[in-house]
Protein backbone atom coordinates (compact mmCIF):
# COMPACT_ATOMS: atom_id res chain seq x y z
CA UNK A 1 0.00 0.00 0.00
CA UNK A 2 2.93 2.34 1.04
CA UNK A 3 4.68 1.70 -2.49
CA UNK A 4 1.48 3.65 -4.12
CA UNK A 5 2.20 6.47 -2.26
CA UNK A 6 6.15 6.47 -2.48
CA UNK A 7 7.08 4.70 -5.89
CA UNK A 8 10.59 5.30 -5.33
CA UNK A 9 10.85 3.32 -2.06
CA UNK A 10 12.79 0.31 -3.14
CA UNK A 11 10.71 -2.27 -3.64
CA UNK A 12 10.45 -5.37 -0.83
CA UNK A 13 8.44 -8.15 0.15
CA UNK A 14 4.43 -7.12 -0.86
CA UNK A 15 4.13 -9.21 2.93
CA UNK A 16 6.13 -6.88 4.51
CA UNK A 17 5.87 -4.01 6.85
CA UNK A 18 7.32 -0.84 6.06
CA UNK A 19 9.58 1.42 8.53
CA UNK A 20 9.81 4.76 9.41
CA UNK A 21 13.18 5.49 11.94
CA UNK A 22 15.79 7.62 12.54
CA UNK A 23 16.45 10.08 14.98
CA UNK A 24 13.82 12.32 17.21
CA UNK A 25 15.76 15.43 16.05
CA UNK A 26 18.29 16.49 13.08
CA UNK A 27 21.44 17.10 15.17
CA UNK A 28 23.95 17.11 12.58
CA UNK A 29 24.69 16.24 9.21
CA UNK A 30 27.13 13.70 10.27
CA UNK A 31 24.76 11.78 13.06
CA UNK A 32 21.80 11.97 10.69
CA UNK A 33 23.94 10.13 7.83
CA UNK A 34 25.23 7.67 10.36
CA UNK A 35 22.13 6.34 11.73
CA UNK A 36 20.54 6.38 7.94
CA UNK A 37 23.40 4.67 6.93
CA UNK A 38 22.92 1.96 9.48
CA UNK A 39 19.36 1.30 8.77
CA UNK A 40 19.81 1.63 4.87
CA UNK A 41 22.03 -1.46 5.44
CA UNK A 42 19.98 -3.28 7.50
CA UNK A 43 16.25 -2.71 5.33
CA UNK A 44 17.84 -3.66 2.05
CA UNK A 45 19.46 -7.24 3.72
CA UNK A 46 16.09 -7.72 5.50
CA UNK A 47 14.34 -6.12 2.25
CA UNK A 48 12.03 -3.56 4.37
CA UNK A 49 10.83 -0.20 2.55
CA UNK A 50 12.18 2.32 4.60
CA UNK A 51 11.55 6.20 5.21
CA UNK A 52 14.14 7.93 7.02
CA UNK A 53 12.58 10.27 10.10
CA UNK A 54 14.32 13.03 11.42
CA UNK A 55 12.69 16.52 12.84
CA UNK A 56 14.05 19.55 11.31
CA UNK A 57 12.86 21.41 14.20
CA UNK A 58 10.58 20.74 17.63
CA UNK A 59 7.74 22.86 18.75
CA UNK A 60 6.73 21.13 21.83
CA UNK A 61 8.84 20.84 24.54
CA UNK A 62 8.11 20.76 28.24
CA UNK A 63 10.79 23.63 29.02
CA UNK A 64 11.51 26.86 27.27
CA UNK A 65 15.15 25.86 27.14
CA UNK A 66 14.91 22.79 25.63
CA UNK A 67 16.43 21.74 22.17
CA UNK A 68 14.51 23.07 19.50
CA UNK A 69 16.91 22.13 16.88
CA UNK A 70 19.80 23.36 14.72
CA UNK A 71 17.93 26.02 12.30
CA UNK A 72 14.86 25.20 10.53
CA UNK A 73 17.23 25.39 6.43
CA UNK A 74 19.97 23.93 8.02
CA UNK A 75 18.41 20.43 9.61
CA UNK A 76 16.17 20.49 6.05
CA UNK A 77 19.28 20.26 4.19
CA UNK A 78 20.28 17.49 5.50
CA UNK A 79 17.43 15.60 5.34
CA UNK A 80 17.81 16.15 1.75
CA UNK A 81 21.13 14.91 1.97
CA UNK A 82 20.04 11.82 3.41
CA UNK A 83 17.23 11.50 0.59
CA UNK A 84 19.95 12.11 -2.07
CA UNK A 85 22.63 9.93 -0.45
CA UNK A 86 20.66 7.32 0.16
CA UNK A 87 17.86 7.25 -2.19
CA UNK A 88 15.21 6.32 0.58
CA UNK A 89 12.32 8.74 1.16
CA UNK A 90 12.42 11.24 4.61
CA UNK A 91 9.35 12.62 6.69
CA UNK A 92 9.25 15.07 9.34
CA UNK A 93 6.95 17.23 11.38
CA UNK A 94 5.71 20.50 10.54
CA UNK A 95 4.10 22.24 13.24
CA UNK A 96 1.51 26.01 11.38
CA UNK A 97 0.31 26.14 8.10
CA UNK A 98 3.34 28.15 6.67
CA UNK A 99 6.04 25.78 7.41
CA UNK A 100 4.08 22.88 4.61
CA UNK A 101 5.44 24.39 1.49
CA UNK A 102 8.78 24.94 2.95
CA UNK A 103 9.19 21.36 4.35
CA UNK A 104 7.98 20.05 1.37
CA UNK A 105 10.24 21.22 -0.77
CA UNK A 106 13.02 18.51 1.03
CA UNK A 107 10.77 15.83 2.58
CA UNK A 108 8.70 13.22 0.88
CA UNK A 109 6.69 12.81 3.57
CA UNK A 110 4.72 15.47 5.85
CA UNK A 111 3.82 14.76 9.28
CA UNK A 112 1.25 15.95 11.59
CA UNK A 113 2.23 15.79 15.39
CA UNK A 114 -0.09 14.01 17.38
CA UNK A 115 -1.38 17.47 19.40
CA UNK A 116 -2.20 19.65 15.69
CA UNK A 117 -4.06 16.60 14.75
CA UNK A 118 -7.03 18.40 14.66
CA UNK A 119 -6.00 22.08 13.15
CA UNK A 120 -7.67 22.44 9.74
CA UNK A 121 -5.69 24.68 8.66
CA UNK A 122 -2.39 22.54 8.82
CA UNK A 123 -3.71 19.43 7.46
CA UNK A 124 -5.44 21.42 4.36
CA UNK A 125 -1.31 22.91 4.10
CA UNK A 126 0.11 20.13 4.53
CA UNK A 127 -2.97 18.05 1.62
CA UNK A 128 -1.92 20.70 -0.68
CA UNK A 129 1.33 20.16 -1.68
CA UNK A 130 0.70 16.94 -2.60
CA UNK A 131 3.33 15.03 -0.20
CA UNK A 132 1.96 12.40 1.61
CA UNK A 133 0.71 13.36 4.74
CA UNK A 134 1.35 11.14 7.66
CA UNK A 135 -1.28 12.01 10.75
CA UNK A 136 0.20 10.97 14.26
CA UNK A 137 -3.52 10.13 16.19
CA UNK A 138 -4.02 12.62 19.15
CA UNK A 139 -3.25 11.16 22.57
CA UNK A 140 -6.95 12.52 23.80
CA UNK A 141 -8.68 10.96 20.63
CA UNK A 142 -10.45 7.12 19.77
CA UNK A 143 -9.61 6.18 16.60
CA UNK A 144 -12.87 6.39 15.56
CA UNK A 145 -12.30 9.85 15.18
CA UNK A 146 -9.27 9.96 13.41
CA UNK A 147 -11.29 9.34 9.99
CA UNK A 148 -12.17 13.43 9.93
CA UNK A 149 -8.68 13.81 10.02
CA UNK A 150 -8.27 11.46 6.73
CA UNK A 151 -11.02 13.63 5.41
CA UNK A 152 -9.74 16.89 6.00
CA UNK A 153 -6.59 15.67 4.09
CA UNK A 154 -8.55 14.15 0.81
CA UNK A 155 -11.40 16.54 0.56
CA UNK A 156 -8.54 19.11 0.49
CA UNK A 157 -7.58 16.98 -3.30
CA UNK A 158 -4.69 14.37 -1.92
CA UNK A 159 -5.35 10.96 -0.65
CA UNK A 160 -1.97 10.38 0.01
CA UNK A 161 -2.67 9.77 4.02
CA UNK A 162 -0.77 7.86 6.85
CA UNK A 163 -2.21 7.22 10.17
CA UNK A 164 -0.01 6.70 13.00
CA UNK A 165 -1.06 5.61 16.55
CA UNK A 166 1.07 6.80 19.43
CA UNK A 167 -0.97 5.92 22.36
CA UNK A 168 -3.46 7.47 24.93
CA UNK A 169 -3.57 9.31 27.79
CA UNK A 170 -3.78 7.44 30.93
CA UNK A 171 -3.60 9.77 33.65
CA UNK A 172 -1.40 12.32 34.38
CA UNK A 173 2.05 11.15 33.43
CA UNK A 174 1.98 7.89 31.18
CA UNK A 175 0.43 6.58 28.35
CA UNK A 176 -1.18 3.26 27.16
CA UNK A 177 -1.69 1.46 23.62
CA UNK A 178 -5.49 0.77 22.84
CA UNK A 179 -4.97 -2.38 20.23
CA UNK A 180 -8.30 -1.97 18.79
CA UNK A 181 -7.36 1.15 17.07
CA UNK A 182 -5.09 -0.01 14.60
CA UNK A 183 -8.19 -2.17 12.66
CA UNK A 184 -10.42 0.74 13.42
CA UNK A 185 -8.23 3.06 11.63
CA UNK A 186 -7.39 0.14 8.71
CA UNK A 187 -10.91 0.61 7.98
CA UNK A 188 -10.74 3.86 6.31
CA UNK A 189 -8.57 2.26 3.53
CA UNK A 190 -5.50 3.85 4.50
CA UNK A 191 -1.84 2.66 5.84
CA UNK A 192 -1.37 2.34 9.28
CA UNK A 193 1.69 2.87 11.80
CA UNK A 194 2.51 2.19 15.11
CA UNK A 195 4.62 4.66 17.05
CA UNK A 196 6.28 2.29 19.00
CA UNK A 197 8.55 4.84 20.59
CA UNK A 198 6.31 7.86 21.33
CA UNK A 199 3.50 5.37 23.06
CA UNK A 200 6.24 4.58 25.70
CA UNK A 201 7.09 8.11 26.74
CA UNK A 202 6.25 9.44 30.57
CA UNK A 203 4.96 13.04 29.37
CA UNK A 204 4.95 16.11 31.82
CA UNK A 205 7.46 14.77 34.61
CA UNK A 206 8.08 17.43 37.19
CA UNK A 207 11.83 17.35 36.31
CA UNK A 208 10.41 18.78 33.00
CA UNK A 209 12.06 15.98 30.61
CA UNK A 210 10.20 13.59 29.26
CA UNK A 211 10.61 10.14 30.56
CA UNK A 212 9.86 6.63 29.17
CA UNK A 213 10.10 3.20 29.32
CA UNK A 214 12.42 1.73 25.82
CA UNK A 215 12.39 -1.14 27.28
CA UNK A 216 8.80 -2.31 26.36
CA UNK A 217 9.46 -1.26 22.51
CA UNK A 218 9.63 -4.91 21.62
CA UNK A 219 6.31 -5.47 23.11
CA UNK A 220 4.78 -2.57 21.35
CA UNK A 221 6.34 -3.58 18.21
CA UNK A 222 5.46 -7.19 18.13
CA UNK A 223 1.43 -6.57 19.26
CA UNK A 224 1.62 -4.35 16.58
CA UNK A 225 2.59 -6.57 14.07
CA UNK A 226 0.31 -9.35 15.33
CA UNK A 227 -2.88 -6.85 15.20
CA UNK A 228 -1.78 -6.30 11.44
CA UNK A 229 0.10 -2.38 11.03
CA UNK A 230 1.33 -1.66 7.99
CA UNK A 231 3.95 -0.04 9.07
CA UNK A 232 6.51 0.96 12.56
CA UNK A 233 7.66 3.92 13.82
CA UNK A 234 10.69 3.79 15.88
CA UNK A 235 13.17 6.40 16.99
CA UNK A 236 16.76 5.23 17.52
CA UNK A 237 20.00 6.73 18.29
CA UNK A 238 23.73 5.09 18.59
CA UNK A 239 23.46 6.78 22.20
CA UNK A 240 20.09 7.60 23.23
CA UNK A 241 21.45 9.09 26.67
CA UNK A 242 23.11 11.77 25.39
CA UNK A 243 20.89 12.72 22.08
CA UNK A 244 19.26 16.09 22.36
CA UNK A 245 15.61 14.82 22.77
CA UNK A 246 13.25 12.11 23.23
CA UNK A 247 16.45 9.90 24.14
CA UNK A 248 14.73 8.61 27.57
CA UNK A 249 11.79 6.10 24.86
CA UNK A 250 14.31 5.60 21.67
CA UNK A 251 15.62 2.17 20.63
CA UNK A 252 19.41 1.91 20.75
CA UNK A 253 20.21 1.86 16.91
CA UNK A 254 22.39 -1.40 17.87
CA UNK A 255 18.89 -3.24 19.12
CA UNK A 256 17.69 -2.34 15.89
CA UNK A 257 18.52 -5.71 13.26
CA UNK A 258 17.56 -8.13 15.83
CA UNK A 259 14.13 -6.26 16.51
CA UNK A 260 12.81 -6.48 12.99
CA UNK A 261 13.90 -9.76 12.37
CA UNK A 262 12.04 -10.72 15.30
CA UNK A 263 8.95 -8.50 13.64
CA UNK A 264 9.30 -10.20 10.45
CA UNK A 265 8.98 -13.79 11.90
CA UNK A 266 5.85 -12.37 13.08
CA UNK A 267 4.48 -10.87 10.07
CA UNK A 268 5.32 -14.18 8.48
CA UNK A 269 3.52 -16.36 11.13
CA UNK A 270 -0.14 -14.10 10.52
CA UNK A 271 -0.36 -14.26 7.05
Amino acid sequence: MINTYLPEIKNGNSSSFFLMAGPCAIEGEEIALRIADKIVNITDKLNIPYIFKGSYRKANRSKGNSFTGIGDEKALKILEKVSKTFGVPTVTDIHESHEAAMAAAYVDVLQIPAFLCRQTDLLQAAAETGKVVNIKKGQFLSAESMKFAVEKVQDAGNPKVILTDRGNTFGYQDLIVDYRGLPVMKSFNVPTVMDCTHSLQQPNQSSGVTGGKPELIETIAKAAIAVGADGLFIETHPDPANAKSDGANMLHLDLLEDLLVKLQRIREAIL
